[in-house]
Formats: structure tokens, C-alpha cells, sequence
């Protein structure tokens, strides 16, 4: 945004779909794989839409919908429908795609203060496959019928990392519920980005906005920049498009309704296309599916109950607990961790030991398991190693190195390490000399050297306390000469 931002007001809602995790297609029985190693070998008559088929609604993928709607507050639909939504492109083989419009499976709702608008079940499409050198398209067929859950958002959003945010939060929010992978890398989440810029001064409007935006003389001409496929794309085309929208106004410029792509490479936004209108596609019900009483579907009787600790829930319970905001974060976008430090609490139960492992798990547990993903520590032996370290038994490297090996590292006794400090005394008269004199730091070297040579099993407080009791008999001793030059 240039110097003239503040005189402006930006505005952006979203769109995202998300794949859903059921075994079959929406609408047929075919395996849910868009991603099969072979293209086109999980289709079938019904969602290649040959002549004479009939589709049947996957309750599983209603199901997941209706608790996301539940998770986000939103109002379950009694009646709902699906329509057909008409338009020509290749990789809709019906010539349609079936949708929601008029009655959608869930209405309102709110996730991180951005007010949902609906929630809705629809096919995904079929993914084409452009051959630049060649100048031709294929089609895969496995993704054609998928389940496809679109989430619309109020316009509520102002800035390019809200919505941000709101995305990661929402990808969350299908993990916890098991409803989506939600990878936005292999297009099982997929944003759009509807975004407009208007003069913040509503009672003056520019008189170079558009005539249609002088009359409402609330929002901006809207722009749709389709199939962000990252948070950084995200975050990035709403930046660039916040940007590009502000100094086209500022230069007297109309801003056109159309769909624009994103270049990830080039960081811009580019022309695709103009927007089409809700009327454009010639919406009415599919005269094939029957219509839905939700309410009278035994299976979609208290969904609430199936609904697991959400992920804003277990924040604000980590942060009471006194666990750091940071680390809180962690244990929400890593499930397994959070599952594990549930189970430490539980065992280990005073608040003081929690905060403790807390610190071992979002430190050193967190570290390992991003080379191993799939590893945590032996529980056992992880609350042996903090209560141990909570009690000054065990020193730090080796309450670390237990957690990481799975095995109680050895600590050297009080006694078997007076031999070792009455020899690092002796052989360091120059050393102690400066620690009679006063220089502090002179005990934190015989102290390394102390770890230096048990190989770390040495407990540093055992040695401090060691080294300041054999230094005060040595000097009780008449050593004292023995420490000159």
C-alpha cells in the first residue's frame, strides 16, 4: 500500500473448498482418490455422466459437513437440496456441476471474529493437464464427483494476513474432525479471495469510483483471484491485488468485476476472465436427488456429541494451565504433541512439573520429531526424567539425553566424585588462586572441567557444591601458597 493508504478501506471475503476424507465419491460409489497413480481408473458411468445413470448423495460427506457447521455455530439446515449449476467447461463431464444454492447443509457461523456465511456440499471437477509444448489439454477423471465442501465467509476480513489466519485456523479445524486432509500443496484446500477497495471516507465518496460505487457508496468493485493453493499465495496475491485495486483508483482508473489467477512465480495477479453472476448459471434442483429433511435422518442425531475438544477449546486451556502462548501454539497445529502432553499432565498432575515438561516437549521433543515425525518419547520414562530434573537429581544434558534416547542416562554420585574435584584442584592451582581472590567465573571453569571429565554424568550443582566445600578446607587446610604462580 502506497502513502495514500490510509483513505482507503479494504474489503475481502472467502471462499474455500475443501476435499473431503470419505472412502467413495460424492455421488456414486467410486474411490475417493483424486490423486490415483493412474489417470481416470476411479471413475464410473455415474460421474462421467453417461446417459440414463442416477446419482445417490454420499451420507458421509453430509455428515462431515454438518459438523464443521456445528463446530463453527452455525445454524444445521432442517430442509436442504441440491441443485444443478450450469456451465461448460471440460472438465465437467455432466455439462454441470451438482451443488447447493438456495438451501445450503449449514448458514452462519464464526471463526476468529470472521462471520461464516454458508457452509455448502458440492462435486469437485475433474483436473485438466496442460501441455504447453504441445499446445493440448487432457483430463483426469479420478477427482470428477469428489466430495467438495465450499465454506463462504461475510466480508468481514481487512487485511491479507487475517486472512491468513483464518485459513490456517480453519484447516485446523478439519484436522481435529477428521472431515479433510486440508494439504493445500495437492489441492485437497483450495482458497479464493474476493477482494475490493473503496475510499474510507463513506460520506465523501471519490468521485472517480465507479457509478454503482458512488451510489451503494459502501464497498468497492469486487475482484475474485481463484485457486490459492498456499498460505503464502494467499497472503500474497490479497497484498499484491490491495495494492494494484489502490493505485488504480488513485490514477482515476475503473476497477473491473473479474476473475484474476495468481502467479506465484511473478508474485502478481493476472486477468482470467470476467465474473459471472449466480444467474449465469441457471441454477434449479436436480430433479434426480431427493430432497433432504435433515431432522428426520437417524444418523445425524446428536453430531454435537462426536464433535472432539476443538482447536481454539484447547488453546485457551493450554494457556490457563501457565503453559507459554508459543508453545500452546505448537501442541494445537501438532496433534500427536498435544495428545502426549495430555498424557504427561495427567500423569504428573502438579503444575509445577507440567510447566516443566512442557518445556522439554515444545523444545526438545518438538526438535526431534521434525527429522521424525512419527516419534515421541517413552512416557514412563519422560516423567521419571522431569521429576528427577525438578528435584536437581538430574542435569540438564542428561534429562535431554534421556528424553531423546528412551534411557535414563547415568549420574554420578556425590562420592564418587570427590576423587575427581580434589584432582582438578590440584592441577589447577593458577585457577583456584583467582577464585580465593574473588573471580567468581574461576568456579564455573573448574565446574566445565568437572562435566569435561566424568563425560557429562556429573550433576554441574553437585560439583558447584563440591568444589565450594573441598576449596574452603583446602584454604582451612594451609593451601593457600599452593595456589600462586
Amino acid at each position: 500500500m502506497n502513502s495514500q493508504g490510509d483513505n482507503y478501506r479494504p474489503t475481502i471475503g472467502l471462499e474455500i473448498h475443501a476435499e473431503l476424507a470419505t472412502k467413495t465419491k460424492m455421488f456414486c460409489r467410486c474411490k475417493n482418490e483424486p490423486l490415483a497413480p493412474e489417470p481416470s481408473i476411479n471413475i464410473c458411468p455415474v460421474c462421467t455422466a453417461h446417459p440414463g445413470t442416477l446419482p445417490v448423495i454420499n451420507k458421509e460427506a453430509v455428515r462431515q459437513v454438518l459438523r464443521v457447521g456445528l463446530a463453527l455455530g452455525g445454524t444445521l439446515a432442517d430442509f436442504t437440496e441440491f441443485d444443478r449449476k450450469n456451465y461448460f467447461y471440460p472438465d465437467i463431464p455432466k455439462g454441470y456441476q451438482i451443488s447447493q444454492y438456495k438451501f445450503p447443509l449449514v448458514s452462519g457461523g464464526l471463526l476468529k471474529n470472521v462471520r461464516i456465511r454458508r457452509v455448502h456440499l458440492e462435486e469437485d471437477t475433474a483436473k485438466s493437464l496442460h501441455d504447453q509444448e504441445s499446445n493440448s489439454s487432457l483430463v483426469d477423471f479420478n477427482r470428477a464427483g469428489v466430495p467438495l465442501m465450499e465454506l463462504v465467509t461475510e466480508p468481514d476480513i481487512t487485511s491479507a494476513k487475517q486472512a491468513g489466519d483464518f485459513a490456517r485456523e480453519l484447516q485446523l479445524l478439519f484436522w481435529y474432525l477428521g472431515a479433510s486432509e486440508a494439504n493445500m500443496e495437492k489441492g485437497e484446500m483450495r482458497v479464493e479471495a474476493n477482494i475490493s477497495v473503496s475510499r474510507f471516507d463513506l460520506k465523501n465518496p471519490d468521485p472517480r469510483l465507479a457509478v454503482g460505487q458512488a451510489r451503494s457508496n459502501l464497498l468497492g468493485t469486487k475482484v475474485e483471484v481463484k485457486n490459492l493453493n498456499s498460505f503464502r499465495s494467499v497472503e500474497g496475491a490479497i497484498d499484491y491485488e490491495l495494492k494494484r485495486q489502490q493505485e488504480a483508483l488513485e490514477k482515476g482508473e475503473k476497477i473491473v468485476q473479474e476473475t484474476r489467477g495468481w502467479d506465484e512465480t511473478k508474485q502478481i495477479t493476472f486477468s482470467q476472465r470476467e465474473k459471472e453472476s449466480a444467474h449465469d448459471y441457471r441454477y434449479f434442483p436436480d430433479p434426480d436427488l431427493p430432497k433432504l429433511k435433515i431432522s428426520e435422518i437417524k444418523e445425524f442425531e446428536n453430531l454435537q456429541e462426536t464433535l472432539p475438544e476443538l482447536p481454539w477449546a484447547k488453546r485457551e486451556r493450554l494457556i490457563a494451565l501457565g503453559i507459554k502462548a508459543e508453545d500452546a501454539e505448537q501442541y494445537v497445529a501438532d496433534f500427536a504433541l498435544a495428545q502426549f502432553f495430555d498424557l504427561v499432565e495427567k500423569e504428573l498432575k502438579e503444575l509445577a512439573l507440567v510447566k516443566t515438561a512442557s518445556n522439554f516437549i515444545a523444545n526438545d521433543v518438538a526438535g526431534k520429531r521434525k527429522k521424525e515425525p512419527n516419534w515421541l518419547p517413552d512416557i514412563k520414562i519422560f516423567t521419571e526424567v522431569v521429576r528427577k530434573y525438578q528435584a536437581g537429581e538430574l542435569p540438564s544434558p542428561q534429562a535431554k539425553s534421556s528424553i531423546l534416547n528412551g534411557t535414563m542416562a547415568e549420574v554420578a554420585s556425590a562420592e564418587s566424585l570427590n576423587e575427581l574435584v580434589e584432582k582438578i584442584i590440584a592441577e589447577n592451582p593458577k585457577v583456584v588462586g583467582e577464585y580465593k581472590a574473588g573471580k567468581a567465573a574461576s568456579l564455573q571453569f573448574l565446574i566445565g572441567q568437572g562435566m569435561k571429565l566424568s563425560k557429562g554424568a556429573a550433576n554441574p550443582q553437585v560439583l558447584a557444591k563440591l568444589f565450594a566445600e573441598k576449596l574452603k578446607n583446602w584454604y582451612n587446610l594451609g593451601h593457600e601458597n599452593q595456589s600462586g604462580d
